[in-house]
């Protein structure tokens, strides 16, 4: 299945954990959807707005962090149950009920240190792309939150993932970001990497000439393929950083114009991974494996119709 998701920019600042988490809990709440969240960043800023800091200071001291599963996969090349390391009743809204995280620890800087020591590049892309075949065949959608810039980790979700998205802010140094992502995604085209699901114009002012001229030279460059939903930079996206202590209504998170928007955004982003994926069906079928089946199918359909006009 193709919904593995990696969200990037290589430029900090553009809210992307907090977008990351908005998507989650609308597309887990107002989609039905089982989403699991992979925190790849050292920051672990969405396992921080995921989880209550008790939960995820128990679950990094008893080493059920993404770290703790790669160095198990990766350096000490044991085999671990990637299941082993996800958190189950994460988040505060009280119907999102189907998000799971893994979480991260600040050693995931230290991890992609010995990596990069060890020569174990290859192992570790391994490990990531049987990780999310596998997930992916799991959960409905798996959002990934990377780290700002390029590290050895980031490289590897962009390669084995489905998809990325690039978050940005409407101004000058995150188109920046924008570029370089895209200059870097033509380097060594024989090694994959993640198709381009979109940019999500984030934290817009809406009473900013500026920002608003932002975004019309960034929906005029076709490559960027900009969802048609940008997300305002409101007071009720900032506080979600701040973890509720007791279960909250979706709409008492995301009042108003807010949820509105986000729930526009996730019906596209639903939209554009069947559109997609069925393209990618497509030519699997017409080119490749795939193209046996068809033919297979083919002759079988013809039978069955010469069987029909003979009786």
């Amino acid at each position: 299945m193709r919904n593995t998701i990696t969200m990037m920019n290589t430029m900090g600042g553009m809210g992307k954990s907090t977008l990351l988490l908005a998507l989650a809990e609308t597309l887990a709440i107002y989609h039905d959807k089982s989403v699991l969240v992979i925190d790849a960043d050292a920051q672990a800023s969405v396992s921080h707005l995921l989880t209550r800091q008790p939960q995820l200071d128990a679950v990094q001291s008893s080493g059920r962090t993404i770290v703790d599963y790669l160095i198990g996969e990766v350096l000490k090349e044991t085999t671990a149950n990637w299941r082993d390391f996800v958190i189950t009743g994460v988040s505060d809204v009280d119907d999102a009920r189907s998000i799971a995280l893994v979480p991260s620890d600040p050693a995931l800087t230290l991890f992609e240190r010995e990596v990069s020591k060890g020569d174990h590049e290859s192992r570790l892309r391994k490990t990531i792309g049987a990780w999310l075949a596998d997930a992916g065949s799991t959960y409905d959608i798996v959002l990934i939150d990377n780290a700002p810039g390029l590290s050895v980790l980031t490289e590897c979700f962009l390669r084995e993932a489905s998809f990325y998205i690039s978050p940005i802010k409407p101004d000058f140094i995150s188109t920046r970001g924008l570029a370089f992502l895209r200059e870097f995604k033509e380097r060594d085209p024989q090694m994959g990497f993640a198709e381009n699901l979109g940019v999500i114009i984030n934290m817009k002012d809406v009473h900013s000439a500026q920002d608003n001229e932002f975004e019309r030279w960034l929906r005029q460059e076709p490559a960027n393929r900009c969802f048609r939903q940008s997300i305002s930079r409101v007071s009720a996206m900032q506080a979600t950083g701040l973890v509720s202590h007791h279960p909250r209504s979706y709409w008492a998170k995301y009042p108003g114009e807010t949820g509105d928007q986000l729930r526009r955004l996730t019906l596209e982003l639903v939209g554009r991974i069947g559109t997609e994926a069925s393209d990618a069906d497509r030519r699997e079928e017409m080119h490749g494996p795939g193209r046996k089946r068809l033919e297979d199918r083919t002759r079988a359909m013809r039978g069955t119709l010469q069987g029909q006009w003979v009786h």
